[in-house]
Formats: structure tokens, C-alpha cells, sequence
């Protein structure tokens, strides 16, 4: 199984972006900080970053790659291109119907994406016309989407996993241009930032094409149809997204509550940013690359290979995340101040940020299980029972984020995503269990005890690192980015050291997560 190469491929992709992505935010919150601009266009930006994360991190996938290998393997390249083309012409049609609709109401839907915004006509008006900018990148996204699906069933990873970077180096273009022409914290520059996400749907789509053509697998456009294909796609899909986003739906929840506080949007995105790197480069690399994986397998009958690549894919999620989410939790404000406190990020801003951080640390590794479970349910096309436990998801992060608002403010919000993340992750680890498609192995619990183990020696050093570097992370910028510097190097260092002494992660295993021996599936003939 190539699973380990496929992991180190996707979380490869998604650790260039993420180092982008962080780039664009020391940028974003150099030029806009936490103020009404701020607000806005993180309101504006969240709605098509939310598409982003749904569509190009998975969901879509969970119904399109299990459809789309079942007509590769069993019908061939040219009715499985057929069946691409067919749902390619209907998502197109539907997504620029809803892009219509959607420019003319802006005005009626920001009330509800950002209900707190009313108050301020200014900040109100400028999130609408900022919003109606980035729409459309809806369409681009989805349909780099589908691309992304046929290429993942076709075993080749790269080129999805990359095409996120390209939004972020267009966004840090657009940073650079607002420092240039001097807009720092002015309406047009979040007007120049969401121009810049319109380009950057553009660029992905126009990659994703490439890719798909050089994969032997280039689409054409046809008309519209409702085949029986395109039936199945959609019965499969709408709950499929449901349940495959549930976590950034959450994350869009909590943004409707938050715009009821000043600068909470904010602190959220901020927040947000650095939880999503190691949930972006484990959880939803392992999403993508399981999914495929174990359709093929299932489609070939062979269970024990399903059975040992989901013990591994668990085995390989909780060796990384249990580390990452406690280093959110432990040291939160070193993070966030070597980051982000400079030009109009300051000391209050840093507080705020850090602590709506620790509380989305607490719920990681939940978010990161979630990627692992769900494909198991959606290469068997059932979606509908990872559908309804994301209701039970939603509602009870709504429950949590109103009852803790009020005492909390936006670390309440924060806190019942991460509540509610763990609810998710319990019940569908458990029907796993209880449906006999997930048995833990001892491999796998004996390296999950390990994990902890390290994990709580790495904990241990971070904090007292971070007690002994507090005159050094005293002394401005430099000084902050010193101290998250050595904060890095002293948990990989001390992690890494006992993973490899007691077994957690052995030299073979990374031997084979960099291998290229394995036979890549062959491309479809034209």
C-alpha cells in the first residue's frame, strides 16, 4: 500500500500552502489588524474559503471519487470521462445559478452571515460589496473540485495538493501591491485583497485543467443533463458535503455569533489559521488519499488491506496530531505573538487570539479523526449516516457557542466547536466499531500510547522553554519570532527523539512515506 508516499504527497502540498497562507497573515494582520476592514473582509473571505475547505479538502470527493472508480474499474476510462464530463455540465449550470441569485440578494444573505454587522452601516456595505467580489470564486473552486476527484482516483496527488498555494501567493501579490501604493487599512484594500481571490479561482482552475489533460483525463464541456449518473452524484452528494465540511460549517456558525462582539470575527480567523495547518496537513491529507484508497479495495473485496489501512491512517493521524494540539494548547501566546503581534496586531490582540487558540487545540484532534472516520462510510456510499451525526454536530455547537458566549465571548465559540467536534468523532468512530468496519489493532493501540507518552514529555519541555525565553520574547518583534523559533525546534527535537526511541514512528515507516517504488496506476487511454 502506498498510502504513507500518498500522505507525505497531499501534506506536502498542504504544508507549502499553509507556509503561504501564514505569510499572507503576517501581511493581513501588519496591514489590516483587527479593525472594521478587518471584519469585513474576513466575512467576505469566509464564505469562499469555507467552499474551499468543503470542496477541495474532501467533501465533494466523499460522493464524486467513489461513483467515479466504480466506472473506471468496471466500465473503463471512456464511460468513467463520460460520467466526469455529465457532472462536470451540472455543477457548472447549478453553481452559476446560485452565483446569480446570490450577487442580487448579498444584501439579505449578509444578514444572516454576519447578523452583528447591521449596527454598522459602513462596515455592513463594505462587507456586501467585498462578498459579491470573492462569490464567484464558488465556481471556480467546485469545479476544481471535480478535477481534483478524477486525478485522486487516478492515483495522482500533486497537482490538487498544490493548487492551494496559488490562492495565497496571489493574495501575498495583492499584500504587496496595498503596501506599495501605501492602502494600509483603507476600503480599497479589501477590495484589492478580494480581487485577488477572484484571480486565484481562475489560476487553480486553469492548473487543475492542465493536470487533468497531461493525466490523459481532459474534460470537455456538454449540455446539461439529468442522467442517471448525475441522479446518483447528487443523492450521494448533498449529504456527502454536509457531513465532509461539518467542521467549517461549525467554523461558519461560530463567525455568525462572533460578529455580535467587536473584533471577534478577528480573533477567530486568526485563531483559525493556525489550527487549520495541522488539521489541513494530517486530517484532510489522510481524507483525501483514504477515500480512493479504500473504494478501490472495497470494489476488489480485499477487507483486510481496508482493515490495515485504517488502522494506519489512524495510527499515522494521532503520531502528529496529538503533538501539534498540544503545542496550541501549551504555549499559545508565544505562537500568536511571533506571528502576528507587529504594525496593528497588538498585545490585547495577541491575549484574545491566543486563548479563542487553545480552546480549537482542545478539539484538534477530534477535527482530524472526523477526516479519518468519514471516508470509511463514504467509500461504502453511505453518506447519510455521517450526514445526520453532522446535524447532531450542528446543533449541539450552536447549543454550546450561545450558552458559552455570553460568560466566554468569542473563546465560547471556540470552545463549543471543539465540544462539538468531539461528539462528531465519537459517534462515528463508534458505528465503525460497532458495524465491525473498524477494529483497532495492537499495532495501533500500542504506538497510540507511545504517542501520549511523547507527547506529554514534549508538553512538559515546551513549558518550560516558554517560562525560560520570557525576557527574550520581551524584546519586540525579533524577539518574539526568536523565542517561537526555538519553540519549534525544542517540540520536533524532543517529539521526534522519543517518537523514534520507543516505536512510535520507526525508520521503515518513514522509509516508505518517501518511497517512490511503489506502481503508480496507469493513466486512461485518450
Amino acid at each position: 500500500m502506498a498510502l504513507l508516499r500518498h500522505f507525505a504527497t497531499v501534506g506536502g502540498g498542504t504544508i507549502v500552502s499553509r507556509i503561504l497562507g501564514f505569510a499572507r497573515d503576517v501581511l493581513t494582520a501588519s496591514a489590516l489588524g483587527t479593525g472594521p476592514v478587518a471584519d469585513a473582509f474576513f466575512v467576505a473571505f469566509r464564505l469562499p474559503n469555507l467552499f474551499r475547505r468543503i470542496f477541495a479538502e474532501g467533501a465533494f470527493n466523499a460522493a464524486f471519487v467513489p461513483l467515479f472508480a466504480k466506472a473506471l474499474e468496471g466500465e473503463g476510462a471512456r464511460q468513467a470521462r463520460r460520467f466526469a464530463e455529465e457532472s462536470l455540465a451540472a455543477l457548472l449550470f447549478a453553481l452559476l445559478v446560485l452565483t446569480a441569485l446570490a450577487e442580487i440578494a448579498m444584501p439579505v444573505f449578509m444578514l444572516v452571515l454576519a447578523p452583528g454587522f447591521v449596527e454598522d452601516p459602513g462596515k455592513f456595505g463594505l462587507s456586501v460589496l467585498l462578498t459579491r467580489i470573492t462569490f464567484p470564486y464558488l465556481t471556480f473552486i467546485s469545479l476544481v473540485a471535480l478535477l481534483s476527484g478524477v486525478l485522486n482516483a487516478l492515483g495522482r496527488f500533486a497537482a490538487a495538493a498544490f493548487a492551494p498555494a496559488l490562492l495565497n501567493a496571489v493574495l501575498i501579490g495583492a499584500l504587496l501591491t496595498i503596501h506599495a501604493v501605501q492602502a494600509d487599512g483603507s476600503e480599497t484594500a479589501g477590495v484589492y485583497l478580494a480581487i485577488g481571490v477572484f484571480i486565484a479561482g481562475v489560476a487553480q482552475l486553469l492548473m487543475l485543467g492542465w493536470a487533468a489533460r497531461r493525466a490523459g483525463m481532459g474534460l470537455t464541456l456538454v449540455r446539461p443533463r439529468w442522467t442517471p449518473g448525475v441522479k446518483r452524484l447528487v443523492a450521494l452528494g448533498i449529504p456527502g458535503v454536509i457531513a465532509g465540511g461539518i467542521t467549517q460549517i461549525n467554523i461558519m456558525v461560530g463567525t455568525m455569533i462572533a460578529s455580535l462582539q467587536d473584533r471577534a470575527v478577528s480573533f477567530l480567523y486568526y485563531a483559525d489559521r493556525l489550527y487549520q495547518l495541522p488539521l489541513g496537513t494530517i486530517g484532510i491529507a489522510i481524507g483525501i488519499v483514504l477515500l480512493p484508497e479504500l473504494s478501490r479495495r472495497l470494489r476488489a473485496g480485499d477487507d483486510e488491506a481496508v482493515m490495515n489501512g485504517q488502522n494506519r491512517a489512524l495510527e499515522f493521524a494521532l503520531t502528529l496530531t496529538l503533538p501539534s494540539a498540544a503545542a496550541l494548547f501549551f504555549v499559545p501566546d508565544a505562537i500568536i505573538r511571533g506571528l502576528f503581534e507587529r504594525g496593528a496586531f497588538g498585545p490585547e490582540d495577541t491575549a484574545a487570539t491566543a486563548a479563542a487558540l487553545a480552546a480549537f487545540a482542545v478539539g484538534l484532534p477530534a477535527f482530524v479523526l472526523n477526516k479519518v472516520f468519514a471516508p470509511a462510510f463514504f467509500a461504502r456510499e453511505d453518506t447519510r449516516t455521517p450526514m445526520y451525526y453532522a446535524g447532531i454536530n450542528v446543533a449541539a455547537n450552536i447549543a454550546f457557542s450561545l450558552a458559552l458566549f455570553p460568560a466566554f465571548g468569542h473563546v465560547g465559540i471556540a470552545a463549543g466547536t471543539s465540544i462539538a467536534g468531539w461528539i462528531n468523532s465519537g459517534l462515528l468512530g463508534y458505528t465503525l466499531w460497532r458495524t465491525g468496519h473498524l477494529v483497532p489493532d495492537a499495532r495501533l493501540k500500542r504506538r497510540t500510547l507511545l504517542a501520549l507518552h511523547a507527547t506529554a514529555w514534549m508538553s512538559a519541555a515546551l513549558v518550560a522553554t516558554d517560562w525560560l525565553l520570557a525576557p527574550l520574547a520581551a524584546h519586540g518583534s525579533l524577539g518574539a519570532i526568536a523565542t517561537l523559533l526555538i519553540l519549534v525546534g525544542v517540540g520536533v527535537v524532543v517529539f521526534a527523539a522519543l517518537a523514534v526511541t520507543t516505536g512510535v514512528m520507526t525508520r521503515a515507516d518513514l522509509a516508505r512515506a518517501f518511497s517512490k517504488s511503489e506502481t503508480k496506476p496507469e493513466a486512461p487511454s485518450a
